[in-house]
């Protein structure tokens, strides 16, 4: 199973992931795909996200069951600790000053 979440992309975008995966809420896709079409589709998110933000979710056989990555400007960040993967929430003052230092 292979789960997306897209913040702030084009909406043609999320058109083209509703072709491969339903769409439960507003920019969360979920799927069954092969891994290469899962690694196809996260690059054409890659591609076509521009100052969106990406999120891909799958199930593996490590500790944790599952595999994540992420990519662009979303609300949270992946924290490595020891091996497991842990999600970090950032503030809203950190994003607003990661915003300031692209544009200068």
């Amino acid at each position: 199973m292979v789960i997306m979440i897209l913040e702030n992309v084009p909406a043609g975008l999320r058109g083209e992931l509703s072709r491969w995966m339903i769409e439960p809420k507003s920019g969360v896709f979920i799927g069954e795909v092969t891994a290469r079409i899962r690694d196809l589709l996260w690059e054409k998110c890659l591609a076509k996200a521009r100052e969106g933000g990406i999120i891909q979710v799958w199930n593996t056989k490590n500790e944790q069951k599952f595999e994540i990555r992420m990519s662009g400007e979303t609300s949270r960040k992946i924290v490595e600790i020891e091996g497991l993967k842990l999600i970090e929430v950032t503030s809203e003052t950190q994003r607003t000053q990661k915003k300031v230092q692209r544009l200068k």
